[in-house]
């Protein structure tokens, strides 16, 4: 299996967001939510208190019959307080190298979405943006070991079968092509995302970033300009 621990987000903070805005807003960018076509709709549904480590108000199951952004807020509704956050989890596709059988494949990714009330966890949402989403692993948008982009970095040293196989196959001109050309489009699909809610959401900032990279954002705009 490949290194894949970093993670990824994207953050949005907003011109206001007092109370009786909040989640007006949230479900705004809701509607923006590019949804996997397998797995569509969120799937649950997270309110706390104060901060993360309260027992949280409600947690709702919704997977037996995954709702749309109108049903998620109608139930948030009822704890609606600027002490609160919201999370609620979905799918989104996004291209994924398979180790096995060598190949890339378009696969349904856990997509986490967070709602910070300005009063919760003693203004979390400075740092993080008022809504936060937690777009997956790193590596679906970077590329593996450094591999991609305009200053492609030699392989590095094998930690496992499985990464030998990878660094193996990308030895191969058409196949770092083929793994450069995946990626980018995962990267096309943040960047229209940020573009549609720019377009829903009276959005101060959009900030892009990740564990693993000191420049998430130029990193991205790096890889997509690659040939």
């Amino acid at each position: 299996m490949l290194g894949m621990s970093n993670q990824s987000y994207m953050g949005i903070w907003l011109d206001e967001f007092p109370e009786e805005q909040m989640l007006r807003d949230f479900g705004a960018f809701l509607g923006t939510v590019p949804f996997s076509a397998a797995e569509s709709g969120f799937e649950s549904l997270v309110i706390r208190a104060v901060d993360s480590s309260e027992t949280p108000l409600i947690e709702q199951d919704l997977r037996s019959a995954p709702v749309e952004a109108a049903a998620v807020i109608a139930i948030a509704a009822e704890h609606l307080h600027s002490d609160c956050s919201y999370e609620v989890q979905a799918h989104w596709d996004l291209w994924a190298y398979e180790a096995e059988g060598d190949r890339a494949a378009i696969k349904a990714q856990p997509l986490e979405i967070l709602c910070h009330g300005t009063e919760y966890d003693e203004g979390f949402w400075r740092e993080n943006g008022h809504i936060q989403a937690n777009l997956g692993f790193e590596h679906l948008f970077t590329g593996h070991a450094g591999l991609l982009g305009r200053y492609r970095q030699v392989a590095a040293r094998a930690d496992s079968p499985a990464e030998a196989r990878f660094f193996e196959a990308m030895a191969w001109p058409e196949n770092l092509q083929r793994y450069q050309e995946k990626t980018q489009e995962n990267i096309r699909k943040v960047f229209d995302w940020t573009r549609r809610i720019e377009k829903a959401l009276p959005a101060a900032r959009i900030r892009l970033w990740s564990e693993g990279e000191e420049n998430f954002e130029a990193r991205l705009e790096e890889i997509l300009a690659a040939r």
